[in-house]
This record gives C-alpha cells, structure tokens and sequence, in this order.
C-alpha cells in the first residue's frame, strides 16, 4: 500500500505498508515491511515469518495487515508474527501512517533487496491471488 500523497510527496514521504512479501530464495518466509522517509529500501522496518511445514507456494494462505492508528500488525493464517507503532521508528514523529493508502497488487522482480535475478531465478514466475477484502471496524 502506498500513502495517498504519493504524486505530490514522492517515495518514501508518503509510507508504504508491504502486506506480503516473499523472495524465491527464501519459498517458506514472508516478509512484512514499512517504509518512510527515515526507513526505507534496505533500512525499511520489516518483521519475517517461517513457515512451519513445506513452502507458501503449495497451499493457500491468508495474508492480513491490522492497520490503527497507532499500530500496524502483520499475519499469516490468523498468526501474528510482527508489530510495529510509532516508538519503533529510527526518527521520532515521521509515521506517515495516520492518512489514507491504495493497495497495489504486484509481482516484484529484483531490486536492491532481494537483488537481481539470476540463472536459479525461475521463469516464467506466477502471483495467484484470489481476492482481496478490506474492512473497516
């Protein structure tokens, strides 16, 4: 999710919330991450889970963000696995995530974190998703 102010503050100014992300190298960990102006890219504040038996890809899962005001927590199959408030931040008072974000849905290839791909990286590659739901308490 990228914070609404994206074409006026850019990246990393408006925050990014990352539901899920996993890495080819890794087939059994997730990742959820944020991103600000004070951690982003490589410094991004993320939390990992691994998977206790065989790898994501086998089975369906469900991926969701709790998202307040003053906390954001991670899970995978109704698990918690990563929290994160405002005294987590590198720089006090820089949570871009007290105004409204937009979901983006994409199948990321590279990059600094986890790197280019290379011969082991497998292709074609697949992002099979069969909904998604947001939801207001």
């Amino acid at each position: 999710m990228l914070g609404d102010t994206f074409p006026t503050t850019g990246w990393p100014g408006c925050g990014e919330i990352d539901v899920v992300e996993v890495i080819g190298r890794e087939p059994a960990r997730v990742h959820g991450t944020v991103h600000g102006a004070s951690f982003h890219g490589a410094a991004g504040l993320h939390g990992a889970y691994t998977f206790p038996s065989g790898v994501l890809a086998d089975a369906d899962h469900v991926y969701a963000v709790e998202w307040e005001p003053g906390e954001i927590r991670w899970y995978l199959d109704e698990v918690q696995y990563h929290r994160i408030t405002p005294a987590d931040l590198p720089v006090p008072g820089h949570w871009p995530f007290h105004r409204p974000f937009f979901l983006i849905v994409n199948l990321a290839v590279g990059g600094t974190w986890p790197g280019d791909p290379d011969e082991t990286t497998p292709f074609p590659a697949q992002l099979r998703v069969d909904h998604v739901r947001v939801y207001r308490r």
